[in-house]
């Protein structure tokens, strides 16, 4: 898979690990302990983890998540929040991603550059999938408070669980934007190993609608580079 693709896919990942919460909509759908909540934007500040896949042929990614600005929108106050991708720590220039969203997690743009190019505004549909969204969301529970220790230090955590068993993830509120220490999955697992202070916009220069043929011409240039 290239880059490109696994930037949209982490960002994607990232805000599923929030319990899939783009579907609640900004509605209170639930009593309990709600893991929309672990989504704590604060302008300048982000985390880098490491995320090692199950599949031991491949090499672990670093992913960055920082909160670059936010602006008002017809949604509310909202927050633009950036990934960036990497495949190992020596694997290369990063590759980002932004998405502008509120609290509640209504979307209304995601953008996305490769180094040297243009950055392209993706199309997307913020009502795709909303049901699947709202009940994955219910499947996670906590189970309790612990103090665990990851690169990045030691700190007092949440547990939270999904139901079935699948994946389960540390949180604390002294980690943003999403409030993340570790997260263990079926397929990988994720550690907080930094904290970021002084973030500032990856993603410069002006924002072009997404040119399917530009895209492809821009993946055949990146499968053409050296290795």
């Amino acid at each position: 898979m290239k880059r490109p693709h696994v930037v949209l896919l982490v960002a994607a990942g990232c805000l599923c690990l929030a319990g899939n919460v783009a579907g609640q909509m900004g509605m209170n759908l639930f009593s309990k302990p709600n893991i929309a909540d672990i989504f704590k934007p604060v302008v300048g500040s982000g985390a880098v983890y490491e995320m090692q896949s199950t599949d031991q042929k491949r090499v672990p990614s670093v992913i960055e998540m920082t909160i670059v600005g936010k602006e008002l929108t017809p949604n509310g106050e909202s927050y633009w929040m950036e990934v960036g991708h990497t495949a190992g720590k020596d694997g290369g220039a990063m590759m980002y991603s932004k998405m502008l969203m509120t609290k509640d997690f209504q979307f209304t743009k995601i953008v996305f550059q490769q180094p040297g190019q243009p950055a392209m505004e993706m199309p997307f549909n913020p009502g795709a999938d909303k049901n699947r969204m709202k009940d994955e969301m219910a499947k996670w529970h906590q189970v309790g408070s612990e103090t665990i220790t990851v690169p990045a230090g030691t700190f007092s955590s949440m547990h939270w669980k999904k139901d079935d068993g699948t994946d389960e993830v540390w949180t604390s509120d002294k980690v943003t934007p999403i409030a993340m220490v570790k997260q263990v999955g079926k397929n990988n697992s994720m550690v907080l190993t930094k904290i970021i202070t002084g973030a500032t916009d990856h993603i410069t220069g002006p924002v072009t609608k997404f040119d399917p043929q530009a895209f492809a011409q821009q993946m055949q240039q990146q499968r053409q580079k050296p290795q």
